[in-house]
């Protein structure tokens, strides 16, 4: 008599199936409360102490006076050429030191991209960049002054080696033409961050297509390079824009005296004794940043998800 064993696939495929006990598994999993939320309550309590919270004090301080009385007084001085000129410089500054950082930045990409990713050099870079776009405030302020301040190490150099005088014509530095070199500074390395990783989504097989057509590495970049690219880079654009549009550390250091940008004036409004019956300027200052800042952010959302297309 011959006993024929099954194994293997066979034994697998001859043993009952018990779904039911996987399915009523399953659901007492999904009917058991899960906590897995109290994960987000350290974020969630950040986000309404420094976000919410503030948003809200200052669109109440921009329509309510000292009493709590409504009032247009606060918003309508938004419309002061003065206030229009300090926004204009503000998002000139920011516009002029986006662009730079974002070509600059971009061209860095570019140069990265020849590179090993796990080499030396690529590390390197990568954490530098890490570092050096979160290196501002009064840090990024003083390494200026000490380097081309008015006797700073660079400044005394030219001048006394090459007779070259770099404040002939007034110290800028500590005006408004002097944010635009700190402000390039920490906008290059954001660049590298943001946009490296969308250089680095290109498939090699978009480029051997193109050259199996009869394509050249001018055709990819102007035909598929530059056009797949294009919203990632817009979208960085956009971010380094409302990086340097809301940055205030570094420009109060630099720039002790004077309300050149809205930050500025927003820490005069509040600390002025001069400006009587607008105490809550600086409420409607703000909520003007809000809304120029939450349509630039809202715009680079847009953008960012048509750029997630590809990438995905």
């Amino acid at each position: 008599m011959t006993t024929l064993t099954r194994t293997g696939a066979d034994a697998a495929a001859s043993a009952p199936v018990t779904t039911a006990g996987t399915s009523h598994d399953a659901r007492a999993r999904r009917s058991s409360p899960s906590w897995a939320w109290l994960g987000l309550v350290p974020f969630a309590a950040y986000v309404v102490l420094f976000l919410a919270v503030p948003t809200a004090l200052a669109i109440g301080s921009g329509f309510f006076t000292e009493s709590g009385a409504f009032t247009w007084t606060n918003v309508s001085a938004l419309g002061d050429p003065v206030v229009l000129t300090t926004f204009a410089n503000s998002a000139g500054l920011s516009l002029l030191t986006a662009v730079v950082g974002a070509l600059v930045g971009a061209l860095v990409c570019y140069a990265l991209l020849g590179m090993n990713p796990e080499g030396a050099i690529r590390s390197m870079v990568d954490a530098a960049a890490g570092v050096l776009a979160q290196f501002g405030g009064v840090m990024l302020a003083f390494a200026f002054i000490a380097t081309i301040g008015i006797q700073g190490v660079l400044k005394l150099f030219l001048q006394d080696s090459f007779g070259i005088d770099i404040y002939a014509n007034g110290t800028w530095l500590y005006e408004l033409p002097g944010l635009i070199l700190p402000y390039i500074y920490f906008q290059i390395p954001l660049m590298v961050i943001t946009f490296m990783p969308a250089l680095a989504a290109l498939k090699p097989q978009w480029s051997e297509a193109n050259l199996t057509l009869g394509g050249t590495r001018a055709s990819f970049w102007l035909r598929i390079g530059i056009p797949v690219l294009a919203p990632s880079f817009l979208a960085s654009l956009m971010l380094l824009f409302a990086n340097a549009f809301s940055s205030y550390a570094t420009a109060a250091a630099l720039a002790s005296q004077g309300s050149q940008i809205v930050p500025l004036q927003i820490r005069t409004a509040l600390t002025s004794e001069t400006v009587l019956g607008r105490e809550n300027l600086a409420g409607a200052l703000a909520l003007g940043m809000i809304v120029i800042v939450g349509v630039v952010m809202a715009l680079y959302s847009l953008i960012q998800r048509r750029a997630a297309r590809w990438q995905s």
